[in-house]
């Protein structure tokens, strides 16, 4: 399997944040209006917005990864969510996985950066035994995945 980098992962990322991010503020809006934004300079509203957005990415990773292995993002840019051994995730790890993405990410990157091993996994990746591969398209248009780092 050819592991993701970093880079890719990132912008995998970015992605899945601008997207869930868009919908996270359009239901805000439509929910509570523009006053919602507007008492207490906004800084209420931010603040509050933490933990629904955040569990909005949390449904969001886990029903798109566990079903297709694949975000948005992830397909945008080729890149997979697999077990260990190549296969289909349990539902375990992609819930540990997006877990950590979608309410820890800075302390999931930093400490999986600094303990990381040579699979680039964070730690929720390590606790959910799944890793981040990149696709290689074949001539026939069909993704397929080799073991190589």
């Amino acid at each position: 399997m050819i592991l993701a980098k970093w880079t890719d992962r990132f912008f995998a990322w970015i992605v899945d944040f601008i997207i869930i991010s868009t919908v996270s503020t359009a239901m805000v809006f439509l929910v509570f209006g523009t006053t919602y934004y507007e008492s207490d300079g906004g800084i209420w509203a931010e603040n509050t917005q933490y933990i629904p957005a955040s569990a909005l990415f949390l449904a969001y990773w886990i029903i798109l990864e566990y079903k297709t292995g694949q975000s948005i993002g992830k397909k945008i840019l080729n890149l997979k969510v697999v077990s260990l051994k190549g296969g289909k995730p349990s539902l375990k790890g992609i819930i540990l996985s997006s877990f950590g993405k979608s309410f820890l990410l800075p302390i999931d990157v930093i400490v999986g950066r600094i303990l990381t091993n040579q699979k680039r996994q964070r730690i929720f990746n390590k606790l959910g035994d799944t890793i981040i591969i990149k696709i290689k398209e074949r001539e026939d248009g069909s993704g397929t995945a080799h073991l190589k780092d």
